[in-house]
């Protein structure tokens, strides 16, 4: 048991890697077989090479707004290989790793970024919603979903949810873990501490002394980890899985990280920290740290290494020129047409007061 052994409330971090990918709580480390090691692995190297590139798209003009997710790997990946296929995601907008991890194509990701809302239409067997823009309602969201599964006696799903350090100061985050928590409800909420809500570090956002002492006010258990730990991540949230599907309701996971980038591409963190700050947080890499773990366990290399550099480059590239290709909104029937599944009378009259607008614009 690891949930528990660690007070929230005390700057107590849970970890099995240090920071050089060495082996330091050898008693917690998770059983994870090969295959889905190396999914981790694959998936984490993905998400970083599909950041960079879409950092550089939208530096070139040809992609809108994006919030990258360097930095933050471990703390999705981690998570979303401890959980199974059917547990749901209700994500922020910086999930792109989660996502990738439980099969939202790389192609959707692209095109919801692209202006496209196609790209919100994952495959019918993917259980992620789209990405919410609100600060704190996929809290809300998740909850909702956990509580159905619970109802519905819908084979013990999960809901888990994603929220940054400073969204934990939104009343969103407190009444959706509320929710879940008064109902015993089978959530997970992960905080990604990545140190800075936009421009306002984590010092100024609260005097709490951890973010996972949050979960003492509701009642469920909580925990900090260090998020750029994949391996204790996974056993974190293992764990986690297990209560909420015997009926124990949901837990709060604090992952201690760093976000490498900009918190979006119309930010310039340059202006509020220090180059020193990053290059220090950048020798914490988890992908460095999980690299080195698969080379102990005798499954990497660098052959390997740089075979899935290059296979993940082109697919990258690829993925990026076909939509392209497809272009941003293609038109306005889609965007009410993916919001509800049935559009009630008031969107139905907005739907043709645009369709109109559109038809005498295009006349003149």
């Amino acid at each position: 048991m690891i949930l528990g052994k660690f007070d929230p409330q005390k700057k107590q971090r849970f970890a099995i890697l240090d920071e050089k990918g060495k082996i330091i709580a050898p008693e917690y480390e998770p059983k994870i077989d090969e295959k889905t090691l190396l999914k981790m692995y694959r998936t984490m190297k993905l998400a970083r090479i599909a950041d960079i590139r879409a950092l550089q798209y939208q530096r070139q003009g040809r992609m809108l707004t994006f919030a990258p997710v360097q930095g933050q790997e471990a703390a999705q990946i981690g998570t979303m290989a401890a959980l199974d296929k059917n547990d749901w995601i209700s994500p922020a907008f910086r999930e792109h790793a989660a996502m990738l991890y439980h099969n939202v194509p790389l192609e959707n990701i692209y095109l919801y970024w692209f202006g496209n809302e196609r790209g919100s239409r994952v495959p019918d067997d993917v259980n992620v919603l789209p990405v919410n823009i609100p600060i704190g309602s996929q809290y809300g969201h998740a909850s909702g979903l956990a509580y159905a599964s619970k109802v519905l006696k819908n084979n013990k799903q999960i809901a888990v949810t994603y929220i940054g350090d400073g969204g934990t100061s939104h009343g969103e985050f407190y009444e959706g873990l509320n929710f879940a928590a008064t109902y015993d409800s089978p959530m997970i909420g992960i905080i990604q501490n990545n140190q800075w809500a936009i421009s306002t570090p984590r010092r100024k956002a609260t005097k709490a002394e951890t973010l996972a002492q949050k979960a003492v006010a509701v009642g469920v258990p909580g925990i900090q980890v260090d998020g750029n730990d994949v391996l204790a991540m996974y056993a974190v949230v293992k764990e986690a899985a297990e209560r909420a599907r015997k009926g124990e309701g949901p837990t709060l996971i604090e992952a201690f990280t760093y976000r490498l980038g900009p918190h979006t591409t119309s930010d310039d963190p340059t202006i509020y920290r220090k180059n020193e700050e990053v290059e220090e947080w950048k020798k914490k890499d988890p992908l460095i740290r999980f690299k080195v773990y698969m080379e102990s366990k005798g499954l990497w290399d660098d052959a390997k290494e740089a075979k899935l550099d290059e296979e993940l480059e082109a697919y990258v590239k690829t993925t990026f020129e076909k939509v392209e290709k497809e272009g941003p909104i293609v038109t306005i029937d889609e965007v009410f047409d993916h919001t509800f599944a049935t559009l009630t009378d008031e969107l139905k009259e907005q739907k043709e007061y645009l369709k109109q607008i559109a038809k005498e614009t295009a006349g003149k």
